[in-house]
């Protein structure tokens, strides 16, 4: 018996190694319905919630989220939507009423300003961060807004330049 079930699990162990092989990074990561998150973010955030919109075709959201569910009126909210881009980087967004929320101070601490640059009619700086990614960032009203990622500078230009306010 154990002669005959032997051939079996090779060629199923061969079959199930192949398959693996031949999915892409594409295949494996989830595609993303940020509606949700962005409708819970607006009614509990004290700030007008902002995100990406109108991406061009190729831009994917794969993950979203807020802690906004454990937050109180007056409490900081924190956004994060993440996508994956054309050529297939990772380009983040955080917008959040917290300074000091992790989100934020992981990306920009330590990060070196590089100047400024106009994106959809906003004023975004450029920086590097301690991993050598380009980050933009932006304050307005007390909110930190933030773009950056693996993706080219166009790819996370691209996001910063699509952000707008959250309408529900």
């Amino acid at each position: 018996m154990l002669r005959s079930l032997a051939p079996l699990v090779v060629i199923c162990l061969a079959l199930a190694g192949w398959m693996a092989f031949q999915q892409s990074e594409a295949d494996t990561l989830p595609e993303v319905d940020p509606a949700s998150t962005l409708q819970l973010a607006a009614a509990r955030a004290g700030y007008p919630v902002v995100a990406p919109t109108g991406l061009p075709e190729g831009y994917t959201v794969t993950y979203a989220r807020t802690d906004a569910g454990e937050a109180e009126a007056g409490d900081p909210v924190t956004l994060e939507i993440g996508h994956l881009t054309p050529s297939g980087e990772f380009a983040g967004f955080v917008v959040s009423d917290d300074a000091r929320a992790a989100a934020v101070d992981d990306v920009l601490s330590g990060a070196q300003e590089q100047g400024t640059v106009e994106l959809g009619g906003q004023d975004w700086t450029r920086g590097t961060t301690q991993r050598g990614e380009t980050v933009l960032s932006r304050t307005a009203d007390d909110t930190t807004l933030l773009v950056t990622g693996s993706a080219t500078d166009a790819e996370l230009e691209t996001v910063a330049a699509a952000v707008r306010p959250y309408s529900g």
